[in-house]
């Protein structure tokens, strides 16, 4: 399940669980929860299709919808997000934390003086935990925050414009997702601005298109396959019947230089 589909990062995923899943022998069921908000809907809707568990793949997890799946005797697992209400539940992702750390040292080693955040949607746990470790690294500095709305391209390349917009000096732009880091690039570059000359930008994914030629966006990496594997292990415990506590697997993320970056000097 997932309510991330305008995100193609997503797309990736999509694809590796249901590789990975029909290896272990299980047959996958892929739900939209996009503009999904009542848990027992969705909860109707799986008991139609006698799934055995769930996955949620998505930066978010509403508490009422752990709920509902746990009170159905579903085993659920989160995977790649975070959600602090519903600790009852098995957690796959990075350390978002972390990753907030590693974009501020990244910076700071380059020599930028004038650093911005552009976030996701700011209600997300994700952005807020990648905020919060950068802002506290950034403390001596005048740090601008801004949020996309959503995590899309256009949501990116808007929310670059409003930042441009603002008219504050900034040399350097932390965006917590990758397609929204490819919208801002799209916003500085039909705003004359060079990269990584005039503005640095780094992603957050990883994602294929991140690597692109023309793109060649810097980044920090999840690591998709480990994230799957260990999603599908626990969902196969869960189903077999292990009587295990919910468990957190946060795996480590990774610095990706490309050309949004300036080198170390």
């Amino acid at each position: 399940m997932s309510n991330n589909f305008t995100n193609p990062y997503f797309l990736e995923i999509f694809d590796r669980f249901t590789q990975a899943l029909q290896h272990a022998g299980l047959r996958p069921l892929l739900v939209n929860l996009a503009h999904e908000d009542d848990a027992e809907r969705s909860l109707d809707m799986l008991r139609q299709y006698n799934v055995d568990g769930v996955i949620v793949a998505s930066s978010t997890l509403p508490p009422d919808f752990t709920a509902a799946f746990r009170t159905a005797g579903l085993p659920v697992v989160h995977a790649f997000g975070w959600s602090r209400s519903a600790p009852g539940t098995h957690l796959v992702s990075i350390d978002n934390v972390e990753a907030g750390r590693v974009a501020a040292r990244t910076l700071r080693a380059r020599g930028y003086d004038h650093p911005a955040f552009l976030g996701g949607p700011k209600e997300a746990s994700t952005t807020q935990d990648r905020l919060s470790r950068f802002r506290e690294i950034w403390q001596d500095r005048d740090l601008i925050v801004h949020f996309a709305e959503a995590y899309s391209f256009n949501a990116g390349r808007l929310a670059m414009q409003q930042l441009l917009g603002i008219g504050r000096p900034m040399d350097a732009v932390f965006c917590g997702d990758d397609v929204i880091a490819i919208g801002a690039l799209s916003a500085a570059q039909d705003a004359g601005l060079s990269v990584p000359d005039d503005l640095s930008l780094l992603g957050l994914n990883d994602m294929e298109m991140a690597g692109w030629q023309n793109i060649s966006l810097a980044t920090i990496r999840q690591p998709i396959a480990e994230i799957v594997a260990a999603s599908v292990d626990l969902m196969q415990n869960s189903i077999a019947g292990a009587d295990t506590p919910p468990e957190t697997r946060l795996l480590p993320c990774a610095l990706i230089e490309r050309g949004t970056l300036r080198r170390l000097p």
